[in-house]
C-alpha cells in the first residue's frame, strides 16, 4: 500500500463502467486504468443513456477477449464485475449466445435448493469462462411489496420469507465460490419494502421497512459467506433522519459493521442514480459515502454518459484529502479491505 500514490489509492476505491466491446489503442478506459489504477470495472449489455442495444457485451468470445484486454491494461489486479442475477436482471442474455437464466422469484417459488444450486452453478461457470470475478448478486431483499417496481416487479427477490431468501442466497454463493467467483449481497439494509425506484427518485422506506430484512445479512455474514455488501440508496428516518443508507454512517458503520460484524468490502449502489445524484451533488455524495464507510464507489456510467467521471471523482477525493475533509487513514482502511477481496479472488481462482 505504501507504493500507491494518493491518486492510485482513490482509483482503487472506484468501480466504473465504460463504452466499448474492444479496447482499441488509446481507448479512454485504458488511459484511466493506467493513470489511476482503477480497482474495479463493471460491465453492461445495454447502453441505457444512449438507448443503444450494446455497451460491452456482444457474445461469449468477444466478452472473454474484452476482460483479457482489461486485465492486461490494468497495472494491478482488477475486479471485473457484472449484475448477473438471472431473469430480468441478466446482462448475459441467451440471444447473445449465453445460457438461459432463471429469476430469483421463480427459484424461490419452486423452493428447491438443488434447483437453485444448479442454476447458480451455470451462472458461475459462465462468469468464470468470461473472465468475470465478481457477481453483483445475489439480491437478498425480501419481497415485502410485490408491486415494488425495482425488486418485486422485476422478480429479483426469492421470497418474502427471510429463511427462504437466506437458504437460496447461500446456494447461489456456494455455487459461485466453487468456480472461484465472488458474490455481493444487496441492497443493504433492504429495498424490498419500497414502493419506488432509487434509480429514478428519492425513496423513503421509514414506514414500510421491517427488522427481518436484516436476517439474510446477519446469517450469511455469520457464516462467512459475505464477500461484499452493496448499499441501497433508500432513506429510513428510523436509523438516520438526514441521509439515505449509502451516505449514512449510522447505517453502514453502525448497523452493518458494528451491529452485524461485517468486516468485508462495502460497495455503493450506482452513485449516478437519481436518489443520490439529483439530491446531493457529486462532491458532497463522495465525501459522505466514504465517511459513512463505503469502500468502493460505483459509477456505472450507464444511466449517464460521462467518460470523465473517474477523473472528476478522483479530483474531488484528492481535493477533500488535501483540505482535511477526508482522512487518508480512512482511505487506507478501504484499501486494505479491497486488497483482501482481490486476494480472495486470486486464491479461489
Amino acid at each position: 500500500m505504501s507504493d500507491l500514490t494518493i491518486e492510485q489509492k482513490c482509483g482503487q476505491m472506484l468501480m466504473t463502467g465504460f463504452r466499448g466491446t474492444r479496447l482499441t489503442r488509446g481507448h479512454p478506459i485504458i488511459n484511466q486504468l493506467k493513470r489511476y489504477d482503477i480497482g474495479s470495472i463493471i460491465l453492461f449489455d445495454i447502453d441505457v443513456a444512449n438507448n443503444s442495444p450494446v455497451m460491452n457485451v456482444e457474445n461469449p468470445e468477444q466478452l472473454r477477449q474484452l476482460t483479457d484486454e482489461l486485465r492486461a491494461a490494468a497495472p494491478s489486479p482488477l475486479l471485473i464485475a457484472i449484475d448477473q442475477e438471472g431473469g430480468k436482471v441478466n446482462r448475459l442474455k441467451e440471444e447473445r449466445g449465453f445460457p438461459p437464466s432463471i429469476s430469483a422469484q421463480v427459484l424461490g417459488q419452486k423452493n428447491d435448493p438443488s434447483a437453485t444450486r444448479e442454476a447458480a452453478l451455470t451462472t458461475a461457470k459462465t462468469l468464470k469462462k468470461a473472465g468475470i470475478s465478481l457477481n453483483i448478486a445475489p439480491c437478498v431483499d425480501l419481497n415485502i411489496n410485490p408491486d415494488n417496481p425495482i425488486i418485486g416487479k422485476k422478480e429479483r427477490s426469492f421470497s418474502n420469507d427471510s429463511a427462504v431468501v437466506t437458504a437460496h442466497a447461500r446456494e447461489v454463493i456456494n455455487a459461485h465460490h466453487s468456480q472461484g467467483v465472488l458474490c455481493t449481497l444487496k441492497h443493504f439494509p433492504g429495498h424490498g419494502s419500497s414502493s419506488a425506484d432509487t434509480h429514478l427518485e428519492f425513496v423513503d422506506v421509514t414506514k414500510t421497512w421491517r427488522e427481518e430484512e436484516l436476517i439474510p445479512y446477519r446469517t450469511l455474514i455469520d457464516e462467512g459467506l459475505a464477500d461484499a455488501v452493496m448499499t441501497s440508496h433508500v432513506f429510513n428516518a428510523t436509523f438516520d433522519k438526514k441521509y439515505p443508507a449509502t451516505l449514512s454512517r449510522q447505517i453502514i458503520h453502525g448497523m452493518l459493521r458494528e451491529q452485524l460484524g461485517f468486516r468485508g468490502v462495502v460497495i455503493s449502489d450506482d452513485m449516478q442514480m437519481k436518489a443520490i445524484a439529483d439530491r446531493y451533488g457529486l462532491e458532497t455524495s463522495v465525501q459522505l459515502a466514504i465517511d459513512a464507510g463505503v469502500d468502493i464507489l460505483a459509477f456505472g456510467n450507464n444511466m449517464a454518459n460521462d467518460p470523465e467521471i473517474i477523473p472528476k471523482v478522483i479530483t474531488i477525493m484528492t481535493g477533500h484529502l488535501s483540505k482535511g475533509i477526508l482522512n487518508e487513514t480512512r482511505i487506507d482502511e478501504s484499501i486494505r479491505r479491497i486488497h483482501r477481496l482481490k486476494y480472495k479472488v486470486s486464491t479461489s481462482s
